[in-house]
C-alpha cells in the first residue's frame, strides 16, 4: 500500500517548502560575507572553502525553492539538505558551541544554535518527506485554493512567531549573561 498526499496538502507543502528555501536563499544572497562567517564558525569545512560553500548553498536552496513544483526529487533534496543543517547544528551542540549564529535568521538576525533548531529542522524534514509522496488522483477544487491560501498564511505566521520567541529569548538571555559579566 502506497502513501498518498491529498493534493490540496500537497500545494500547501510545496509552497511552504518554496517560500521557506526562496526567503532563506535571499536572506543568504542579501549579505553573503556575514553567512560565510556564520558557515566558518561552524568549524566543519577548511576555512577556503566557506565562501563557495556559502555560495553554492544559495544557489542550491534557490533550486530547492523552485524545484520543489517541478520534481518530487526537489522535496527529497530539501529534506536532504535540512538534515545536512541539522546535522551540522547537533555537532556542534555536541562539541558545547552554542554560542555561534546558526546563519538561518537573516541579516541583522542571530540566532545561536540550541536544540530547539534541531526540532524546528525535524518538523520541517518530516514535511519535505511528507511532500515527497505521489498525490491522490481527486481533482482540486476552488475551496482547495482557500485552504492552501489560509494554510499557508498560518504555517507562515507561526514559522515567523517561532523564530521571533527564540530570537527574543536569546536575545534576553545574551543580555543577562552580559550584565552578569559585567
Amino acid at each position: 500500500m502506497t502513501l498518498m498526499v491529498d493534493p490540496a496538502l500537497q500545494l500547501l507543502l510545496q509552497t511552504g517548502l518554496s517560500l521557506l528555501f526562496a526567503v532563506a536563499a535571499f536572506h543568504k544572497a542579501v549579505d553573503l560575507a556575514d553567512f560565510s562567517t556564520s558557515l566558518d564558525a561552524y568549524r566543519l569545512l577548511p576555512e577556503r572553502w566557506t565562501r563557495i560553500a556559502a555560495r553554492s548553498l544559495v544557489v542550491f536552496e534557490t533550486c530547492v525553492a523552485v524545484g520543489v513544483w517541478l520534481s518530487r526529487l526537489a522535496t527529497a533534496a530539501a529534506a536532504a539538505l535540512l538534515t545536512v543543517y541539522t546535522i551540522a547544528i547537533v555537532i556542534n551542540l555536541m562539541r558545547g558551541r552554542r554560542d555561534i549564529d546558526c546563519g538561518c535568521g537573516g541579516p541583522g538576525r542571530k540566532q545561536t544554535l540550541s536544540y530547539k533548531l534541531v526540532v524546528r529542522n525535524a518538523a520541517l524534514i518530516a514535511l519535505a518527506t511528507i511532500c515527497a509522496f505521489p498525490t491522490a488522483g481527486r481533482p482540486l477544487l476552488w475551496i482547495d485554493g482557500l485552504t492552501v491560501i489560509a494554510g499557508v498564511t498560518v504555517l507562515s505566521l507561526l514559522y515567523g512567531a517561532g523564530d521571533s520567541l527564540l530570537s527574543n529569548r536569546l536575545d534576553r538571555e545574551l543580555h543577562v549573561h552580559e550584565v552578569q559579566h559585567a
